[in-house]
């Protein structure tokens, strides 16, 4: 009995986690899926930015919905209905915007195809915050940790293959992509396969016997908090309403755009500052280390879609190869695939192993992944030749994990700083060195978001639950950055956008440093906190 219990835990795990692949796939599928529309539909920089805001602002709002909701019935709703009920909900909305997205590429309108990738994102949203405690849940406690780890490797995977199976389906192989009449309906086909393999996964959810998944966490009251957010609700629409706006002041498009990242950035910073005088009706909020980390995973997050989503503009410039859209996937497949290398070499420490087998480990398994990245694009038609000189790359990764020495705040601080170096070194020079610096930012940011978490959540106490789900919903970075990034790149050249980034990098820096001293202040070691699982 207890044998078939543990095959129908491990038939479940390997469901779920096809799903976490799925989740890159989508999401690092849009770097192919920007340049291309862009291209199609005649958009401005800023206006193929909007598929970000679509995409992320879904998880956004998804998280919102649930937190508002929770809060007025003073109920967690995701607990109450259960995980296993959350996770198939999700799969089933995600279904409905993969289906709805098929007329809304056959309508040719792009903000059809904006609202059919905000509902496959609000089942995102739905599906994350359920599979994570659910996949601790899938055996044994001790072990919840790597499993959580092999699903985010997969995640990561997902992110490999989905620039380059979009690609494949959009312009063909790397020999017949020139010849090709593209046509965006092609891609209608990607769509009905994704649409039955959550209908799939969710039927198969729902048949199967699976553990009862609750929290035992109270619902903590925080009334003030709630301010804040509706600000910051207020900077998201503050994108969508850019252009109408402009249109009846007769004032720049780029005001409105820049005024979303102020407001949300500002009302951050405005509870940093305000003196709280009741604690409690602020929550999580009443803690510097929380609101600092809220500013930095939405940071973070902004940095790693921005500097990929700008990407295909960049590379179609005369200095930067001149790259058309059906020539890019190789370079977009290497950026996703750079946080693969740090995120499976991260993954070494989880396991249980002697110190000289996991220095051994740090050391073989980034160039693993990295010869994974190369593989993928060979076998797709593409010559990897002048991929090679990224082993440079991947080896001040590696000394950039021996010297964190698994610390997250001087594992943050040391690649920020390297991100920091990335960015000016791309925004120096053109050509393959600049494509390479700035691909590695992707490097630097596959450990960031384990070691920002780590560091706002610690000593938050019982409102360890609701800072967590506050820093998820500013995952709202990735619909922010990406806009604003275009709109600089409307006006000032795309190459000169990529400023964007490294102030972004030059914050995480700040932020590694701050948050040691605050968490000094409050008795914490910092030294010895651990990090968190990986987004």
């Amino acid at each position: 009995m207890e044998n078939q219990k543990q095959q129908n835990y491990g038939t479940a795990l390997y469901s779920i986690i096809t799903v976490f692949f799925f989740w890159g796939f989508v999401a690092a599928s849009n770097g192919i899926f920007i340049p291309f529309c862009k291209s199609h539909f005649n958009l401005t920089q800023f206006e193929s930015q909007l598929i970000d805001f679509t995409f992320y602002g879904g998880y956004f709002i998804g998280s919102l919905i649930l937190y508002f909701a929770s809060q007025a019935s003073k109920v967690d709703i995701l607990n109450k209905i259960g995980y296993k009920k959350g996770i198939i909900l999700g799969l089933i909305v995600s279904a409905g915007g993969a289906l709805l997205m098929v007329p809304a590429v056959h309508s040719g309108s792009f903000f059809f195809i904006l609202i059919a990738f905000f509902v496959i994102a609000i089942g995102f949203s739905l599906q994350q915050t359920a599979a994570q405690p659910f996949v601790v849940a899938l055996g044994a406690p001790e072990s919840g940790t790597h499993r959580l780890n092999l699903a985010g490797g997969v995640n990561n995977f997902g992110g490999l293959m989905g620039p380059v199976i979009v690609s494949l389906v959009l312009f063909g192989s790397a020999s017949d992509a020139v010849a090709k009449t593209v046509e965006i309906s092609s891609i209608t086909t990607l769509y009905y396969a994704l649409s039955g393999l959550f209908l799939l996964v969710a039927g198969f959810y729902a048949m199967t016997k699976l553990p009862e998944v609750t929290s035992k966490e109270t619902m903590e009251a925080s009334p003030k908090s709630n301010g804040p957010l509706l600000v910051i609700i207020l900077g998201f629409l503050m994108v969508l309403a850019a252009k109408p706006l402009a249109s009846l002041t007769n004032l720049p498009e780029a005001n409105f755009v820049y005024s979303s990242l102020a407001i949300i950035i500002g009302a951050l910073i405005f509870v940093l500052l305000k003196k709280k005088e009741n604690g409690n009706q602020w929550g999580a909020m009443q803690y510097p280390q929380l609101i600092m980390g809220m500013i930095a995973i939405f940071t973070y997050v902004g940095v790693e879609v921005t500097i990929q989503s700008n990407l295909g503009a960049l590379l179609h410039l005369k200095e930067f190869g001149g790259f058309p859209e059906s020539a890019i996937k190789p370079y977009i497949a290497l950026y996703w695939g750079s946080m693969m290398i740090g995120r499976w070499t991260g993954a070494v420490s989880a396991f249980d192993l002697s110190k000289v087998t996991k220095n051994i480990l740090t050391v073989i398994v980034p160039f693993v992944a990295f010869g994974v990245i190369l593989l993928v694009n060979h076998f797709t038609g593409t010559d990897v030749g002048n991929l090679y000189i990224y082993g440079l790359c991947v080896a001040v990764l590696i000394v950039g994990f021996f010297l964190g020495q698994e610390k997250p705040a001087k594992t943050l601080a040391i690649f920020a700083t390297l991100g920091v170096i990335c960015m000016l070194v791309g925004l120096m020079t053109t050509g393959e060195v600049a494509t390479l610096a700035f691909i590695s930012g992707g490097l630097c940011c596959s450990i960031m978001w384990p070691s920002i978490f780590a560091l706002s959540i610690t000593g938050l106490g019982k409102y360890t639950s609701q800072g967590s789900s506050f820093l998820i919903m500013m995952i709202l970075g990735g619909a922010i950055l990406p806009p604003v990034q275009g709109q600089l790149a409307d006006t000032h050249g795309i190459h000169d956008s990529y400023i964007i980034p490294l102030f972004g990098f030059v914050y995480l820096i700040f932020f590694a440093w701050k948050v040691s001293s605050v968490l000094k202040r409050q008795g914490i070691d910092v030294e010895h906190i651990e990090a968190e699982g990986g987004h």
